[in-house]
């Protein structure tokens, strides 16, 4: 699914709103998530999961083309833990 797939089912459940509305709303939630992330909190949606943000460390990678060997800096990368609800949702254990 993509975000405007999203915002559309969700405009089709609400026909109260204004698509551009609905699309707004969306916009600020994934906006607020990643500023979230950014600032290095962690963000969770009961039911659904947990964002985080993990620390890489800096270490010597290898270029699979010429084999030698380059250094790979530090990074921070996102992090999702699925929540119980959702992992049973997925295994069939639906409650």
């Amino acid at each position: 699914m993509i975000r405007s797939e999203l915002v559309q089912i969700i405009a089709d459940e609400n026909p109260h709103l204004f698509q551009r509305d609905v699309e707004r709303i969306v916009n600020t939630v994934f906006d607020e998530i990643t500023n979230a992330l950014a600032k290095g909190e962690r963000v969770e949606l009961r039911g659904f999961g947990a964002f985080s943000v993990k620390r890489r460390d800096a270490r010597m990678g290898r270029n699979p083309r010429t084999g030698e060997s380059v250094p790979v800096e530090a990074k921070a990368v996102p992090f999702f833990k699925t929540g119980k609800l959702l992992r049973d949702r997925l295994n069939g254990k639906e409650s």
